[in-house]
C-alpha cells in the first residue's frame, strides 16, 4: 500500500469511528459514549481559543473572579456527579474521587488568591530609571493529559496557565473521555475547551498551540518534546516515576509501614509519585516486611463505586495485562507474595522481595523491598534508575538530613509520602521530566518573562 492509499485508509478509519466508547473497569459496562473530534474542528477550536486569548489575557481582576465567583461554585455543584464519572471510567475508589475534588477546589483557591502576588512584576536594581520582569501569557496551551487523576492532572497545570491569561484546551486520555466533557462542562467557558482526538491528531497539533503541557509515560513524553521541538514549543512534561521510600534503622516502624502502605496502594497504585521501591535498613528489614504484609492484608478491595473499597480494578483490561506480564517478571528476581487473588482487573497488594534491580515502572499496587547496609548503598540503590520524580525517607530528621541532597529526585519528603501541594514546586528530573506545575513556579512557566529597561533621556 502507498502513502497516499495508507492516508485514505485512515481517514475513513476515522471517518467510521465516531465515538469514543469508556468502560467501567470493575464490571465492563458502557459509562460514556463521546462523538470524536476530527482534525479540522480542532483545529477549528484552537482558531476560537486564539482569537478569545487576547480579550482573557487584559484583565487579571476579571479571570480571578470567574475562578472564585464561577469555576468554584459550579465545581462544587457538579461534584458528586463528576466524582461518579471518574469512578466509573478509571476504577478509582468513589470516596478517593471525591477527595480529589475537593483538592483540586482547594488549589484553585489558592492560586486565585495569590494570582496579584506570583504575576506582578519583578523590580530589578540596574543603572537604569526603572527595569523589571514582567509575566505576560504565552497564548494557547495544549493540555495531554492521563486517565489516572482525571480532574487534579487537568486542573493543576490549567489554572495557573489560565489565571496567567493563556487559554487552554485538553486532550485527555480516551479512557476518561466522559471525565473530559464533565469538566469542559464545569468550567463552562471557552477558555478551556475539551477535543476528543485519536491517533496522529492528538500530535499534529501541537504546532497550533504556544505550548505543551503533558503528564504521562516518559515514551509518550518524548514523542511530545520532539514533536513540540520541531516548532519551538515551550513544554512542561511530567513523566514517570519509580520513587524511593528509604526507612532508616530510627524509623517508627509500624507509622512507616502504615504510609507505605497507603503511597503504594492510593488511586490502586495508579501514580507517579506513588511509593514504588522500599529501600529498608537490613536491621529492621524483618519487622517492616511484617508490619508491611499486615496492612496489604487488610485492604479492602472490590467495586470501586462501594464508599468501603480502597482498592478498586484497575483502569483497563491493557493496563492489567501489562502488571500481571509485570508481576510473572518479577518472580524471576526475587520472592512474590500477593495478599488476595486477582479477579478480572482487581489485582490485590503484592510484595516483592527484590535479589536484583528491576527497572520498568510498576503502575500498579505492586511493592518492591530491597535491604541496605549503608548509607552509601541507600543512595545507590534509591538513584540507580532513570527516574528522579519524587522520594521519602523515615527516620529521625536529623539522621535523614544526611541522605536528602545524595538523592536525584525533583522531591524529597521526611516522614511523609510525596504529595503534590500548590504551595511547592511538583515535578522530577531526569526522566522524570522537566518544567515544574504548581507554585510560583509552575505559574510562571507559560509566561514571557519579558524584560524592561526605562532609562531617562
Amino acid at each position: 500500500m502507498n502513502g497516499y492509499s495508507r492516508k485514505i485508509l485512515y481517514h475513513l478509519i476515522e471517518y467510521l469511528i465516531m465515538e469514543l466508547e469508556t468502560r467501567n473497569p470493575y464490571n465492563g459496562e458502557i459509562v460514556k459514549k463521546i462523538k470524536v473530534t476530527n482534525e479540522n474542528e480542532a483545529l477549528e477550536i484552537f482558531k476560537l481559543s486564539r482569537a478569545n486569548q487576547k480579550s482573557w489575557a487584559r484583565s487579571l481582576d476579571d479571570r480571578v473572579q470567574y475562578m472564585k465567583n464561577q469555576l468554584i461554585p459550579e465545581m462544587n455543584r457538579g461534584k458528586e456527579e463528576l466524582a461518579q464519572i471518574m469512578s466509573q471510567e478509571m476504577g478509582k475508589p468513589i470516596t478517593q474521587s471525591r477527595a480529589e475534588i475537593e483538592k483540586t477546589i482547594n488549589m484553585i483557591e489558592y492560586f486565585a488568591s495569590h494570582a496579584h502576588e506570583f504575576l506582578s512584576d519583578e523590580n530589578v536594581a540596574t543603572e537604569a530609571s526603572r527595569s523589571y520582569i514582567s509575566f505576560e501569557p504565552l497564548g494557547v496551551i495544549y493540555l495531554i493529559m492521563p486517565w489516572n487523576y482525571p480532574l487534579w492532572q487537568v486542573a493543576r497545570a490549567a489554572i495557573p496557565a489560565m489565571l496567567s491569561g493563556n487559554t487552554v484546551i485538553l486532550k485527555h486520555a480516551s479512557i476518561v473521555s466522559g471525565s473530559s466533557k464533565k469538566i469542559e462542562e464545569i468550567f463552562a467557558t471557552p477558555n478551556f475547551r475539551s477535543i476528543f482526538v485519536k491517533g496522529s491528531s492528538a500530535l499534529n497539533l501541537i504546532r497550533h498551540s504556544d505550548g505543551v503541557s503533558f503528564t504521562g509515560s516518559t515514551d509518550v513524553g518524548m514523542q511530545i518534546y520532539m514533536e513540540a521541538a520541531k516548532h519551538i514549543k515551550k513544554v512542561v512534561l511530567e513523566l514517570g516515576g519509580s520513587d524511593p521510600f528509604i526507612v532508616l534503622e530510627s524509623a517508627d516502624i509500624r507509622k512507616a509501614a502504615k504510609n507505605a502502605a497507603l503511597g503504594r496502594l492510593q488511586n490502586n497504585g495508579q501514580s507517579c509519585i506513588a511509593s514504588k521501591r522500599f529501600i529498608v535498613d537490613e536491621k529492621i528489614y524483618s519487622e517492616f516486611h511484617s508490619e508491611l504484609e499486615e496492612a496489604f492484608r487488610s485492604v479492602s478491595m472490590g467495586d470501586q463505586m462501594d464508599p468501603e473499597t480502597y482498592l478498586g480494578p484497575v483502569s483497563s483490561d491493557s493496563q492489567s495485562d501489562i502488571l500481571l506480564n509485570q508481576i510473572e517478571e518479577l518472580r524471576k528476581l526475587g520472592s512474590v507474595s500477593s495478599y488476595g487473588e486477582v479477579a478480572g482487573n482487581l489485582i490485590p497488594p503484592t510484595i516483592v522481595d527484590l535479589r536484583s534491580t528491576y527497572s520498568d515502572e510498576v503502575f500498579g499496587p505492586v511493592a518492591l523491598l530491597k535491604k541496605f547496609s549503608t548509607k552509601e548503598e541507600a543512595l545507590a540503590i534509591a538513584n540507580g534508575l532513570d527516574f528522579g520524580l519524587g522520594a521519602s525517607i523515615w527516620g529521625e530528621p536529623s539522621d535523614a538530613e544526611g541522605y536528602i541532597r545524595g538523592i536525584e529526585a525533583g522531591m524529597v519528603y521526611v516522614n511523609k509520602i510525596v504529595a503534590s501541594d500548590p504551595r511547592l514546586p511538583f515535578g522530577g528530573i531526569k526522566r522524570s521530566g522537566i518544567g515544574r506545575e504548581l507554585s510560583r513556579h509552575g505559574m510562571l512557566e507559560f509566561t514571557n518573562k519579558k524584560t524592561v529597561w526605562i532609562q531617562g533621556q
